[in-house]
C-alpha cells in the first residue's frame, strides 16, 4: 500500500519513480520535465567511530560505512544502488562517457549540475550548489564555481578475485559522485585531476549544511538538454 501511495505521488508531480532492486530503498526519482534525477539522501556524518582522524572530502554521495567505500569522505549518504542513478539519468537522454582514475587522466562524459536540497524550517526547501557547501577549511573560499560534474558511468568490475564475472563497479563500492578520480567505480566525477587533489583539500560548510542525519535531496540536472 505504501509503495502504491508513493507512486501515485510521484505521478502526480510529473516525476517518474526508479525503483531499487530492494522495494524498501529510498526512490530515485526521473522529473523529465525540470530535466533532474532526484535522489534521497541524508547528511553524511564527518567522523566515524573506527577512525582515529576526520578526512577531507572527495565524494559528494555514497553508501555508509561499512558498505560504502569512502563513506569516511562524502557529504551525503544514500541507500539508493548507483547503477540505478545510471539508469535514471539515461531516461533524460544523456549516454556515460568514461571515468578517470589516477594521476593524467580526466573525467568525459555530459555536464551534470549537483545540488543538495536542505530544508529550511517553515519556509520553501533551500537548493544548495556545490560551491555552496563545500569550502576549503583553510582558506574558507568555496568550491570552485568552473569545476564541472561528468556523467561518466562506471568500470566493471569482479565482485571478488575467485569470481570471474563483472558487476557494475559502483554498486560494489557505493561510490555515486566522486570529486577526484581516485576511482572509476562511480556513476560521476567532476573534471578535476589528481594535479588539484594535492592542493584542494574540501571540507563542508557547516554554515549552510543542517546537521548530520537530516534528510535531504540530491538532485541532479542535465545541462543542455
Amino acid at each position: 500500500m505504501m509503495r502504491r501511495t508513493l507512486l501515485l505521488t510521484v505521478l502526480i508531480l510529473g516525476a517518474t519513480p526508479v525503483w531499487a532492486a530492494d522495494p524498501k530503498k529510498p526512490m530515485v526519482t526521473v522529473d523529465k520535465e525540470k530535466k533532474a534525477v532526484i535522489v534521497d539522501a541524508t547528511i553524511a556524518p564527518r567522523k566515524l567511530a573506527h577512525l582515529a582522524e576526520i578526512y577531507p572530502i572527495e565524494l559528494i554521495a555514497g553508501w555508509a560505512h561499512p558498505k560504502g567505500k569512502k563513506a569516511h569522505e562524502t557529504v551525503v549518504i544514500i541507500e539508493a544502488n548507483p547503477s540505478d542513478v545510471h539508469k535514471a539519468l539515461e531516461e533524460l537522454g544523456i549516454k556515460p562517457g568514461k571515468p578517470a582514475r589516477g594521476e593524467g587522466a580526466q573525467a568525459e562524459g555530459p555536464d551534470v549540475m549537483i545540488f543538495i536540497e536542505v530544508p529550511a524550517g517553515d519556509g520553501p526547501a533551500k537548493k544548495l550548489g556545490v560551491d555552496k557547501f563545500l569550502v576549503d577549511p583553510k582558506t574558507k573560499k568555496p568550491f570552485p564555481k568552473n569545476v564541472k560534474f561528468r556523467f561518466t558511468g562506471s568500470v566493471m568490475s569482479q565482485e571478488a578475485p575467485d569470481k570471474p564475472e563483472k558487476k557494475y563497479g559502483a554498486d560494489l563500492t557505493g561510490t555515486l559522485i566522486a570529486v577526484f578520480p581516485v576511482t572509476d567505480e562511480t556513476v560521476l566525477q567532476s573534471s578535476l585531476t589528481m594535479k588539484e587533489e594535492k592542493y584542494l583539500k574540501l571540507e563542508t560548510n557547516k554554515d549552510t549544511l543542517p546537521k548530520e542525519g537530516t534528510a535531504v535531496k540530491l538532485i541532479l540536472e542535465v545541462v543542455g538538454k
